[in-house]
């Protein structure tokens, strides 16, 4: 008898909200840090695509600069040539709009493979679930910061992603 496990298909991202962007724009820029150039990630999901175009036109009207836009599916053969490319002109940070699924695969390709730096990185709130940091590995993704939907930050440390809200009551 063979046992199978049964899992879920990929959820698409839900579509971005103004509050999230604006998080994420003031994670690039607060006082601890100089950022001026970014590489965008993300995946072919139309919520991501649509994110990744509302962050770099947010970033440019900041005064910043995206270097190059890097696109990946939800499976691959390889994740050597997106990891490559998105990390090719060594930005100042990375900015990621994905479903969960891919990008801790790329995450892990990126880490072994690139000199990407997920304490340089920072994420819209699809990427905002407990489960990824245990599909990306362990110490995959320390560092990584994010952006909840309410404007709220989350990030990653010892392998627990924490959520902060946004919304003060």
């Amino acid at each position: 008898m063979t046992r199978t496990t049964r899992t879920d298909p990929p959820t698409a991202p839900a579509p971005h909200t103004g509050a999230e962007l604006h998080a994420l724009i003031g994670l690039l820029t607060d006082s601890r840090t100089r950022v001026e150039t970014v590489a965008i990630g993300h995946s072919r999901d139309d919520a991501s695509r649509t994110a990744v175009r509302a962050f770099a036109e947010a970033w440019r009207d900041h005064g910043g600069e995206v270097l190059t836009e890097v696109d990946w599916p939800e499976d691959a053969a390889s994740w050597l040539r997106p990891a490559r490319r998105l990390t090719a002109q060594s930005p100042d940070a990375w900015v990621v709009a994905a479903a969960v699924p891919g990008f801790a695969r790329l995450a892990h390709r990126l880490r072994r493979s690139t000199d990407f730096d997920p304490a340089r990185t920072v994420a819209f709130a699809s990427l905002a679930d407990p489960r990824l940091p245990a599909v990306a590995g362990p110490g995959t993704l320390d560092g990584l910061r994010g952006a909840t939907t309410d404007g709220g930050t989350w990030d990653v440390a010892d392998g627990r992603l924490t959520s902060r809200s946004g919304v003060s009551g």
